[in-house]
C-alpha cells in the first residue's frame, strides 16, 4: 500500500467522527417558532437535521465564517474534501432553497487496473467513507437538493465545470493535501473551477508565525504566509483575513499534533490503539485548534 493511499484515507477517517448526522430527521421544519426564516443561512445552521454537527458550531462559527466568504443562496459553491459533511449539511439546504448549486469534491477512490486488487486497506476505507457520504446527502433530496458529487485527488479531473463556481472552500484540509503532495493541484483546480471574480475561502489550522514550515504538515498546522504564497502562485489575489476562528489558547505543541485536540482527541500515534490512560483534560480545556480564515479572489482579467 503506498504512502499516498494511507495519507488520503487517514485524512478522511480522521473526519469521519465529526458531524456524522446518522439518522437525521427527514424534514426541514424550523426547530421552534422563533427560528430564523426558512431558507436563510441562520436557518440552515439551526436546522434540526444538524443534531450531531451543532456542538462544533461554537468553534467553527459557521454563520460568521460563511458570511465572511460572502456566500449567497443562489451561488454555485464547491466544497473540496467535505469529510463527513459538517459544511454540507449547512450549504446543501441553504443553496437548495435559494436556487444555488453545491459541488462536493470528495476523496478520489482509485479504480483497479486489470489484475490489481484494491479491495482492502486504505482504498477500501476511503471508498466506504465516500459511499456513506453519498448515501446521506443523496438520500434526502427534499432537504439537501441535488448535490453534485465530484472527486479531488492526485489524478482527478475538474472539481466543477470550468469557470462555473462563485465560491470554492478549503475547510481545514490543506494539511492533508500537503501530506499527500497535492496542495498545488488543489489551488490549480479551485482556480479553474471559479468564475473570474470568484472567491476562494480557506479555513486552516494555523502554525506559529516564524516557525519552520514542514512541507508535509505532519502536525496539521500550516503557516499563514505559506498559504498566501500557494494561493499567489496559483494566480489568486489576497482579499482579507479574519480572526473568526482564532483560539489564543492553542499552544500547538501537542503530542499527536492538532488531532490531540477535540474533536478527534487522539491519545496515541496514528494507526495505534487509543491509550486509555492518556489525560485528555488539558487538551479539552484548549478546545478546537487556532485557525486562520482567509479570503482570496480569482482576478477578473
Amino acid at each position: 500500500m503506498s504512502r499516498r493511499h494511507l495519507l488520503l484515507a487517514a485524512g478522511g477517517l480522521a473526519l469521519a467522527g465529526c458531524g456524522r448526522g446518522q439518522g437525521e430527521p427527514q424534514n426541514d421544519e424550523p426547530v421552534d417558532p422563533n427560528a430564523p426564516p426558512v431558507g436563510s443561512l441562520a436557518w440552515a445552521v439551526a436546522g434540526n437535521w444538524r443534531a450531531d454537527g451543532r456542538p462544533r458550531d461554537a468553534w467553527r462559527h459557521p454563520v460568521e465564517t460563511l458570511e465572511f466568504f460572502e456566500v449567497a443562496p443562489d451561488q454555485t459553491v464547491v466544497d473540496m474534501w467535505p469529510g463527513a459533511g459538517y459544511w454540507t449539511e449547512i450549504l446543501a439546504p441553504y443553496l437548495a432553497r435559494g436556487g444555488g448549486r453545491l459541488y462536493c469534491a470528495n476523496f478520489q477512490v482509485e479504480r483497479p487496473e486489470p489484475g490489481q486488487d484494491l479491495s482492502n486497506g486504505a482504498n477500501l476505507a476511503t471508498a466506504q467513507l465516500v459511499a456513506r457520504f453519498r448515501e446521506r446527502f443523496e438520500g434526502n433530496r427534499r432537504l439537501y437538493g441535488e448535490v453534485a458529487m465530484t472527486e479531488f485527488g492526485p489524478t482527478s479531473g475538474p472539481v466543477a465545470p470550468a469557470a462555473s463556481a462563485d465560491l470554492v472552500l478549503f475547510m481545514s484540509q490543506l494539511h492533508n493535501w500537503m501530506a499527500a503532495g497535492i496542495a498545488e493541484k488543489a489551488f490549480e483546480d479551485a482556480y479553474a473551477a471559479l468564475k473570474p471574480g470568484g472567491t476562494l475561502g480557506i479555513e486552516q489550522h494555523r502554525a506559529p508565525v516564524g516557525s519552520i514550515q514542514d512541507p508535509a504538515a505532519a502536525d496539521g498546522y500550516v503557516q499563514e504566509a505559506f498559504v498566501k504564497q500557494l494561493a499567489a502562485e496559483a494566480g489568486f489575489a489576497f482579499v482579507a483575513a479574519s480572526e473568526i476562528n482564532a483560539n489564543a489558547a492553542d499552544t500547538r505543541d501537542h503530542p499527536f499534533g492538532v488531532w490531540t485536540l477535540p474533536p478527534e482527541r487522539r491519545s496515541a500515534p496514528r494507526g495505534e490503539a487509543p491509550n486509555p490512560s492518556f489525560d485528555h483534560s488539558p487538551y479539552d480545556a484548549i478546545g478546537e485548534s487556532d485557525r486562520m480564515t482567509l479570503k482570496f479572489r480569482k482576478p477578473t482579467a
